[in-house]
C-alpha cells in the first residue's frame, strides 16, 4: 500500500467541507477506486512529456495550437462518449485499473462523485491556488474541496431566454421579464396555434436549473450528515408553475434537443427556449432557416426587478488521480482554458461559456451575430453569469438523482401524478442513494 495516501473517509470529509463549509463528513473506510496516486515521473532529456486527454468536445484545434507552441509537452486528445453515455464509466474503470489518462473532461455536478473515489489529483500541491484570480469565482469554487483545488474550470452554461423576436413582435408580445408575464405570453402564443416552449420531462438538468434560479438548495450538510432538501417551497413553486402550464395546454411536452423538437423550433410551433448559453450552437445548427429571427433575454423572474440566474451544464479540465505528469497537466489545463487564442478556437467547438475571468470582452463571443438579428446576444449571458448563485451544491450521487428525477417527471408528464408530487419521491430516493454509499443522510425537516 502506498504511504501518505488519504483514507476514503478523509476524502469524503473534503467533499462535505466544500459543499457546506462545515466539518468533516463521516464515510466508509473501504479502499478507494483509484488504484494509484499522481506523482511526477522523471523526465527524459530531449524527449517531450506526453499527456493523454479524454474529452467529448471537439477541441483538437486548440490542442494542435498547444502542441505547436509547446514542444516540450505533447497532448494526445482521445474522444470518449459524452458524460453518462459512457465517458464517466470509462474514466472510473481506468482509475480502478491504475491506467487513467492524465486529463479528462468532468462536469461540475460529477466532481463530488470523483472525489468520493479519490479520482482527482490535489492540484494545490502543484501551485494551482495561485491561478484562482484567473477564473470566474463561482466556477472556480466548483473544484475546491476542503480548501484544496482539485480541478481547473473550463466552461459553464448560464441560463437565458431564447425567443423568436419576429413572432413576438408580430403578435404584440413584450419580452416577458417575470414568470407571470411569461405565462400571459404563453396564452397569447397558444391562441396563435403555437406553443411558447416545450417542457422536457426527461431533462433533469433543465428542471434543476429552474429550481436553482428559484432559490432552492437541494443539498447541504450538518456536521457529518447530508441533508437532502429537494421537496422545498422554492422547488415546489417551479413544479406547480409547470404543472399549470401543462394542464392548461400552454406548453408542449416533448424531449428537447431531439429531431422532433428541432423541427418544431424550425417551423415556429415552438417560439422560445429557456436554455443555456451553449444552446446557441444547437439553434444555429439545427434551425438554419430561422436565421435572423431569434433574440436572447434574461430569464423571467419570480419577482419583478430581480436578477436571479442559474446554470445548466458546465465542465472542468481535471487531472485524474494516477497521472505521472501532474505539473505539465496543470500547466496545459490552465493554458487551454485561459489563453485567448485557445478560447477563440474553443468557442466554435461549442464548449460552453468560458470560465476564464474577462474572456468575454473582445472575444468571438463579444460580437453582433446575424443569426440573432445582429444582437450582441452574449452580453445577456455575461450578465446572467454574474448572477448565478454560487451556494448551489451537488451530491456525490448526482447521476442517480438525475435518473430518479427524470423518471418521476416523465411519469407525471404522462398523467401519473404531478411535478409537485414527484419531488417528495425523488427526495426519498436521493437519501437512499447517499445511505447506500455508506454516508449519513436524511431528508430536511
Amino acid at each position: 500500500m502506498e504511504h501518505n495516501r488519504p483514507a476514503r473517509r478523509s476524502l469524503l470529509g473534503l467533499g462535505a467541507a466544500a459543499l457546506a463549509g462545515g466539518p468533516a463528513l463521516a464515510g466508509c473506510a473501504t479502499s478507494a477506486s483509484a488504484a494509484r496516486r499522481s506523482a511526477e515521473a522523471p523526465h527524459r532529456k530531449g524527449r517531450p512529456v506526453r499527456l493523454v486527454f479524454w474529452t467529448w468536445v471537439p477541441l483538437q484545434k486548440a490542442v494542435d495550437l498547444w502542441n505547436r507552441t509547446h514542444p516540450d509537452v505533447h497532448v494526445d486528445v482521445q474522444l470518449v462518449p459524452p458524460n453518462t453515455s459512457g465517458g464517466y464509466q470509462k474514466m472510473h474503470s481506468a482509475l480502478r485499473a491504475g491506467n487513467p489518462p492524465d486529463l479528462a473532461q468532468v462536469e461540475y455536478q460529477e466532481l463530488p462523485a470523483f472525489m468520493l473515489v479519490q479520482g482527482l489529483t490535489d492540484l494545490s500541491r502543484y501551485g494551482a491556488d495561485r491561478l484562482r484570480d484567473s477564473y470566474v469565482p463561482w466556477q472556480w469554487q466548483q473544484g475546491v474541496f476542503g480548501g484544496r483545488v482539485y480541478t481547473i474550470p473550463q466552461a459553464s452554461g448560464p441560463m437565458g431566454l431564447f425567443y423568436r423576436r419576429d413572432l413576438f413582435a408580430r403578435w404584440g408580445i413584450d419580452v416577458p421579464t417575470t414568470w407571470d408575464a411569461y405565462e400571459a405570453a404563453a396564452r397569447t402564443v397558444r391562441r396563435r396555434g403555437a406553443y411558447i416552449c416545450a417542457v422536457p420531462p426527461g431533462q433533469a438538468g433543465w428542471f434543476a436549473a429552474l429550481a436553482w434560479q428559484s432559490g432552492a438548495r437541494w443539498i447541504r450538510t450538518e456536521d457529518d450528515t447530508w441533508i437532502v432538501d429537494i421537496d422545498n417551497p422554492a422547488s415546489r413553486r417551479v413544479a406547480a408553475y409547470w404543472d399549470r402550464m401543462v394542464r392548461d395546454d400552454l406548453v408542449t411536452v416533448e424531449s428537447d434537443m431531439q429531431s422532433g423538437w428541432y423541427k418544431h423550433i424550425q417551423d415556429g410551433r415552438i417560439v422560445s427556449w429557456i436554455g443555456p448559453q451553449w444552446g446557441d450552437a444547437l439553434l444555429r445548427g439545427n434551425a438554419p432557416n430561422t436565421r435572423g429571427t431569434w433574440a436572447v433575454a434574461l430569464l423571467p423572474q419570480w419577482r419583478a426587478g430581480q436578477r436571479a440566474s442559474a446554470n445548466w451544464g458546465g465542465s472542468s479540465t481535471a487531472v485524474l488521480q494516477g497521472s505521472r505528469h501532474p505539473v505539465e497537466a496543470l500547466r496545459f489545463a490552465h493554458w487551454l482554458n485561459t489563453d485567448p487564442r485557445s478560447i477563440e478556437l474553443l468557442v466554435p467547438a461549442g464548449y460552453g461559456w468560458p470560465a476564464a475571468r474577462g474572456a468575454f470582452e473582445g472575444s468571438a463571443l463579444d460580437r453582433p451575430d446575424p443569426f440573432f438579428g445582429g444582437q450582441r446576444y452574449n452580453a445577456v449571458f455575461a450578465e446572467s453569469d454574474r448572477h448565478v448563485d454560487n451556494s448551489w451544491k451537488w451530491p456525490p450521487t448526482t447521476d442517480a438523482l438525475f435518473s430518479h428525477l427524470n423518471d418521476a417527471l416523465e411519469k407525471a408528464a404522462a398523467g401519473h401524478g404531478t411535478f409537485v408530487g414527484a419531488l417528495a419521491d425523488v427526495q426519498r430516493r436521493a437519501v437512499d442513494d447517499l445511505l447506500a454509499k455508506g454516508l449519513r443522510a436524511r431528508s430536511a425537516a
